[in-house]
């Protein structure tokens, strides 16, 4: 009787999708963390879950099987971590001998390694993690897409509510990893790309212990910063920033990697029907979807969209579908999802948040492209040098 149902199914199925043979398709996905350790930080707050990105990942192949069920299409998960320091891209060849889908979770060093790979050449890699600008320029690949977003992105989207509430004088304390100056050279670059002006910068550089001397040391840190309308931080190792919150010697917003952040997810997102797809993370991996969980995630089900809307599982069809301008992934953010074809980035929209309560939702409006308002944020075509997909 269940089977019958099935069958059933299948056929509505098929009509919907404009098909009448449905294809026996079997797909595996392979997930590949490279693990580096996070540098050392004045608090040990903010825990790294194990299963960071990976969780994203099982929920992908989970909700792809919901459909998959349907049209006789199959999903698996292969997955492996590995040591920055091990090897990495013998690691990463195993799972492209099963597979020519590879998620990956790895700095950019390692990762346009991996994308030289031989065999990569004839896969598609999806980057969950890595937000450095130059690899969707002139370190692009033409097998590695993007589904977390660039820093530019991120920051353009501060930029433009920073000029939707007319904060446009702006000052910024960095710190002096590298992920910390990335993101102020991002945020440099964003703030001249919608037409204002940085003010005032300052370097982090105490080694004090801010749990206990924050309340005196920050006011007098930031006092000569005079007035402003907008603090900037950028901390991505979250090691300075949330002492800065509430501690500046001008009542003032705090913004970038603390206070008012700019993110491709967050837990205070529930419009769109993502509140669903929250709770369904939340009740199986007990914890909430981070952005490289989301970042996963969208990768798995763009593998599994471009099945479905084919019914096909052969690469160089799937590949050509994600790239055309008849992919759309629908990812919980208002607006379908879509792959840029000069430089494999997936536009997206940014959620501008803080913990308890999502703010806006860039592209804001008024801020408009004369082909997709998405593309206002990070690297525009005629901005990209990125080659490889010409």
């Amino acid at each position: 009787m269940m089977k019958g149902r099935t069958h059933i199914s299948a056929a509505i199925f098929a009509a919907l999708w404009g098909t009448s043979v449905l294809a026996d398709v079997d797909v595996t996905i392979g997930y590949l963390s490279v693990i580096t350790p996070p540098p050392p930080t004045l608090s040990r707050l903010d825990e790294i879950p194990e299963n960071l990105g990976s969780a994203g990942a099982i929920t992908g192949i989970e909700d792809n099987q919901t459909t998959g069920r349907f049209l006789n299409h199959n999903y698996s998960l292969n997955q492996t971590a590995v040591d920055i320091d091990g090897d990495y891209l013998a690691a990463a060849a195993d799972l492209l001998a099963a597979s020519p889908y590879l998620v990956i979770d790895a700095p950019m060093d390692a990762l346009i390694a991996i994308a030289d790979l031989p065999s990569a050449q004839g896969a598609m890699l999806f980057n969950a993690s890595a937000q450095d600008q130059s690899l969707r320029s002139t370190d692009c690949r033409a097998n590695l897409l993007h589904t977390i977003p660039s820093n530019a992105m991120e920051t353009d989207a501060l930029a433009q509510l920073f000029v939707s509430r007319r904060w446009d004088d702006i000052v910024m304390i960095a710190g002096t990893y590298p992920a910390d100056t990335a993101y102020a050279e991002a945020m440099r670059n964003s703030v001249r790309k919608f037409g204002m002006r940085m003010g005032d910068e300052k370097t982090w550089a105490f080694d004090a212990d801010m749990r206990r001397a924050a309340s005196a040391e920050v006011p007098l840190f930031t006092q000569d910063f005079g007035d402003y309308d907008v603090m900037v931080v950028a901390d991505e190792v979250h090691d300075f920033g949330r002492y800065i919150l509430y501690n500046t010697w001008e009542p003032r917003p705090v913004a970038g990697s603390e206070g008012l952040t700019a993110t491709a997810w967050a837990p205070v997102i529930e419009q769109w029907g993502a509140a669903q797809l929250q709770s369904r993370f939340t009740e199986a991996h007990d914890r909430a979807m981070a952005p490289v969980d989301y970042a996963a995630w969208a990768a798995v089900r763009t593998v599994g969209e471009a099945v479905t809307r084919t019914n096909s599982g052969d690469f160089d069809t799937l590949r050509a579908y994600i790239l055309s301008d008849d992919f759309e992934l629908a990812g919980f953010k208002g607006r379908p999802l879509t792959y840029r074809a000069w430089n494999g980035q997936l536009r997206q929209p940014i959620a501008i948040a803080h913990p308890r309560a999502l703010v806006a939702t860039a592209p804001l409006d008024g801020f408009l492209h004369h082909i997709n308002e998405l593309d206002s944020l990070g690297l525009d075509r005629p901005e990209s040098q990125c080659e490889a997909f010409e």
